[in-house]
């Protein structure tokens, strides 16, 4: 069943976040499980809601490819993660990759 994956990061900073994605590389080569991935920031650091086929696929893709681009990119700490069944999915006609 998918998930939705909601993950607050306190003073994780976009810089950070860039550093992690470019490492990584997950838009050009996806994780597998990862649905959809939207990121953005508020006065407490990083903001991510996912939507992954299970939350083992999330954790695998966390302990495989994730963890070691975060402790390249100097993050501290751990964040903070809530899962939740996916109710309904919609992705509007003509909306594609990223922005």
């Amino acid at each position: 069943m998918a998930v939705v994956m909601s993950m607050s990061w306190a003073g994780v900073n976009p810089e950070q976040y860039d550093m992690v994605r470019d490492t990584v590389g997950w838009e050009e080569t996806a994780p597998v499980g990862g649905e959809v991935h939207m990121a953005w920031f508020d006065t407490q650091g990083l903001r991510v809601v996912d939507v992954w086929e299970s939350e083992q696929a999330f954790r695998t893709f966390f302990a495989g490819r994730l963890a070691p681009a975060i402790e390249k990119a100097g993050i501290e700490g751990a964040p903070e993660t809530d899962f939740r069944p996916l109710h309904r999915r919609f992705i509007a006609p003509g909306v594609t990759g990223a922005a």
